[in-house]
Order: C-alpha cells, then sequence, then structure tokens
C-alpha cells in the first residue's frame, strides 16, 4: 500500500508517517521541503502518482477564521482534484471535534475543509481529533494576563498527537469510512485545573481565572462544545503523562 501524506513535517504528519512505516506500508511524505505545494498545486500530480491513500494532516499558518479558510479551502481543494485524477482510492483528512457545531473560528474553516472532503468523488473518512495537549498549553500561554492566567470554562478531553497519529494511520489503512471517526484523550478534565497543573510543572503557579469572554482557537464556546460523543476511540496517554515526558 502506498500511502501520501500531506503536511508530513508537522507534528502529526511525521509521527503519521511513522505509525504507518511501523506497519510496513510505503508512506511518502509530501512538504514544500519535498518540493510539494499544496497552496499552489505545484508537484502535486507526481507525488500522488500510484498513491492508494492521501492523509491530508496540513494545518494552517494561523488560527484565525479568515486565514485558516482561505488556507483548507485551496489546499484540500488541491489535494483532492490531484487525488481524483490519480485514482486515489481513500482520502483521510485530519479535523477538530466541534466542527459540526462551531460557527466561528478556525472551527468553522475545518468545517469548509470537511465540506470539501464530503463533496468529492474520492472515498473518504474525517478523522476529528479533539484539542493536543500542546494547542492546550498554546492557549494557556496566549490567555496570560496582568491578573493571572485566563481560559474558557471549558470540559475538555485533551489528547496526545502520538495517539492522533496512531488513530489516523489506522484509518488510512482500513476501508473508507464515508463518515467520521473522533479521537479523544483518556480525562474529562476541567480547563481551568488543566492550566493549574501546567503552570504548577513549569515551577510558575499563579491565578488561574475562568473567563467565559476567553476564545479558544477564535471562538467563545460554550462548557460542553469541544466534547466528543459516546463512540470516540479513545487514546491512552495522560495529561500528566504527557507533562513528565516532555
Amino acid at each position: 500500500m502506498r500511502v501520501v501524506v500531506a503536511g508530513a513535517t508537522g507534528l502529526i504528519g511525521s509521527r503519521t508517517v511513522a505509525r504507518l512505516r511501523d506497519h510496513g506500508v510505503e508512506a511518502v511524505p509530501v512538504s514544500r521541503a519535498a518540493g510539494v505545494d499544496v497552496n499552489t498545486g505545484q508537484g502535486l500530480d507526481q507525488a500522488l502518482r500510484a498513491a492508494e491513500v492521501v492523509v491530508d494532516v496540513t494545518d494552517a499558518p494561523s488560527r484565525r477564521q479568515e486565514t485558516s479558510t482561505a488556507f483548507f479551502t485551496t489546499a484540500t481543494g488541491n489535494l483532492l482534484k490531484a487525488a481524483a485524477a490519480a485514482g486515489v482510492e481513500h482520502y483521510v483528512a485530519l479535523s477538530v471535534v466541534g466542527a459540526d457545531r462551531v460557527g466561528s473560528g478556525y472551527f468553522r474553516a475545518k468545517a469548509a475543509q470537511e465540506d470539501l472532503v464530503r463533496h468529492t468523488t474520492v472515498p473518504y473518512s474525517v478523522v476529528r481529533a479533539t484539542p493536543f495537549y500542546e494547542s492546550v498549553v498554546a492557549a494557556v500561554t496566549a490567555g496570560a494576563r496582568p491578573d493571572g492566567v485566563h481560559v474558557p470554562p471549558l470540559l475538555l478531553r485533551p489528547v496526545s498527537t502520538d495517539d492522533v497519529a496512531t488513530a489516523v494511520a489506522h484509518v488510512a489503512v482500513d476501508l473508507p469510512r464515508f463518515g467520521v471517526l473522533e479521537v479523544a484523550g483518556p480525562e474529562e478534565l476541567r480547563f481551568e485545573d488543566v492550566t493549574a497543573e501546567l503552570l504548577t510543572s513549569r515551577g510558575r503557579p499563579g491565578p488561574v481565572i475562568a473567563d467565559a469572554q476567553s476564545p479558544f482557537f477564535g471562538a467563545v464556546l460554550q462548557e460542553r462544545a469541544l466534547l466528543p460523543g459516546p463512540d470516540a476511540h479513545v487514546g491512552h496517554q495522560t495529561f500528566a503523562q504527557w507533562l513528565k515526558n516532555r
């Protein structure tokens, strides 16, 4: 099986390539460093030649809705066009839990990407992940204020990038789902508690303020907006384990 991985130099992409190769799959990394540009389409036709599966784990350069929507509609559109021309049998796109119900910010951009994938002629699967541990850390950093760290009062099932990459690799070598698989971490946590644990691990404990107006990925969210459904695939690595191994 020949699997082309677009976005192969990113957090998920590099791990997905490794997981695929661990199972004896011919995983072909696609990135600008390899002379392929998903934004312009340069090199895509050649890169996808003889590919049976395309895994799209590309990511936008910004979490702003306008920028990320422009990126995903262009990049995914180019990838889907090239995949159809190459006779690809399965297109796997990585998305986010909440893309189907949060109508703003990065979530709307991912919804636009999913819409393109659903309406392609190529058989497809969508993998929606809960926030990565790295994304939670980035949100905590962005929430720093003079009076403390402001974070939205959310319930989360954050997940490790290793667990997400493993799930994406498994989906890639399976039959197309023509639907969605959600992937989540093993624990349901309050964002405030995760933030306090992270600050303590850095030796900088301080006030954590649950601020309902603080955005996450460019959107102001309801408490349970990022929780997966009951049939989600559950990863193994806890937040405490991830912190210990950083």
